[in-house]
């Protein structure tokens, strides 16, 4: 299943409400079955014993005055006449001056105990209810009171196992609960198919906004179920907003550098047709606040066109041509850059961008390695489904390297610690700024092969 069922996720609370609700129906349903099927039981079984009851009644009922207590032998049921078998009959004179028990011959010379000493209820005259044998025994029993008048009164009491009751319902209950148990684990089953297909609709939601953050479209296609639709709808709005605010604000960036430009210029032109130490003062200021200008100009379009990527680029051959073009430049070292990267390998941005990271970090190697530069691409997979995957170009070289005191005031802008090195000194900072602005960042360390290393952390495609 391709939702996760993680303890946060909107597959576990589905999941676990239906088990829930599921395990809540089945238990309530089982009760009542299980409770309507020994009610159904009893029921039988009492019917069965109110049978051997109106027999041993009728007998007694149809013996004259002052006759014995009669001896029932006409109940078809052999297990009255083994010795506590479970199954007994009594026949008990209850007058005041002749009490008497005739009982069948399994009770051999004990007596039943009476239900209305139990508190049991008198429906139509009868009783019934469990009550103990002679022997321990749980037994299921019925009882009549009968008044014949002058002939005495008599409570005919007839008793069954209720071992057979308990088996009955033991081995529907068996049976019900392992019904119970395969509905159950169906009912599961088609849960999770529900909830894999209810949720694919934001499975894909989930794949586009990637392809859009990822450059791969522009917006979400709008073609979702009634319920996500609204979403959809909102979210390219978002991006349709944001598209605006970018676009809105490279052009007042953009008007404020040109409208900056044109005085500078002036300011410029004017010092430049004098020697003394105030227009020395303007040229040199007003040169920084043009360098400003065309810096964060450029910061501006870099962070508009960041924002919005649209393209990948692949990286295996745009590292190996880079390579060429810097061994052509630093011919006379004869420097060997060996290149590690894997072909399927793209980065989520702009070519000129990962040039210009690049080609500075391999450019500044190339300036202090003895002989050899390498460079390796490692890719890191995305922490969760539909996350960001990062890439590693890690940059080392056998030159004298840098002391880790040192490695922070490299990145500051115009920052040079050998001047006899070319450069301006703003590789690394553009570098750091650019990777900052692709959600990245760049790690300075000392490389295997004695110099420094360069880590370029940043987003693959």
């Amino acid at each position: 299943m391709r939702a996760q069922l993680g303890t946060g996720s909107l597959a576990f609370r589905l999941f676990l409400s239906g088990v829930v609700v599921t395990a809540a129906v089945l238990l309530v349903i089982g009760f009542v079955l299980s409770s309507l099927y020994r009610t159904g039981t009893e029921r039988a079984f009492d019917r069965r014993l109110e049978i051997y009851l109106k027999t041993i009644v009728a007998e007694v009922a149809g013996n004259g005055p002052g006759a014995e207590l009669p001896a029932p032998q006409a109940l078809g049921e052999p297990l009255f006449l083994f010795p506590m078998s479970g199954w007994y009959w009594q026949v008990a004179r209850t007058d005041p001056d002749t009490p008497r028990n005739r009982v069948s011959r399994s009770l051999v010379d004990t007596a039943l105990p009476l239900l209305e000493a139990s508190g049991l209820p008198d429906a139509g005259g009868i009783r019934q209810g469990y009550i103990i044998g002679p022997e321990g025994q749980r037994l299921r029993a019925v009882q009549r009171a009968l008044d014949l008048g002058t002939d005495g009164r008599f409570v005919v009491t007839v008793a069954g196992d209720a071992s057979e009751i308990d088996g009955e319902i033991a081995s529907f209950n068996l049976a019900l609960v392992g019904t119970f148990a395969v509905l159950g684990l169906a009912f599961l089953l088609i849960v999770l198919f529900q909830i894999r297909f209810g949720l694919r609709p934001l499975e894909r939601l989930s794949r586009d906004l990637a392809d859009v953050r990822s450059g791969k479209a522009e917006t979400l296609d709008e073609d979702y179920p009634e319920e996500v639709g609204p979403l959809v709808r909102e979210v390219n709005g978002l991006i349709e907003a944001n598209r605006e605010v970018v676009e809105r604000a490279r052009t007042h960036v953009g008007n404020l550098a040109h409208a900056l430009k044109t005085p500078l210029s002036v300011l410029l032109n004017e010092a430049g047709t004098r020697d003394d130490p105030l227009a020395q003062r303007v040229r040199d200021q007003a040169g920084v606040m043009r360098d400003q200008v065309a810096h964060h100009l450029e910061r501006a379009r870099l962070a508009a066109r960041v924002s919005m990527p649209v393209t990948v680029c692949d990286l295996h051959p745009l590292l190996l041509a880079m390579a060429r073009t810097m061994e052509k430049m630093h011919r006379a070292r004869d420097l060997a850059i060996d290149i590690r990267c894997p072909e399927d390998v793209q980065f989520r941005g702009e070519r000129q961008d990962i040039e210009e990271m690049v080609g500075n970090l391999i450019d500044n190697a190339c300036k202090w390695a003895h002989g050899q530069v390498e460079v390796e691409v490692f890719t890191a997979p995305p922490a969760q489904p539909f996350d960001r995957g990062f890439l590693r170009i890690v940059i080392d070289d056998d030159g004298p390297g840098l002391a880790p005191a040192k490695r922070e005031e490299v990145g500051r802008r115009g920052r040079r610690l050998d001047e006899s090195k070319p450069g301006s000194g703003l590789g690394l900072s553009i570098v750091q700024e650019l990777a900052t602005l692709y959600g990245g960042q760049l790690e300075l360390g000392t490389a295997p092969i004695g110099g420094l290393r360069a880590e370029l952390f940043l987003p693959a495609a």
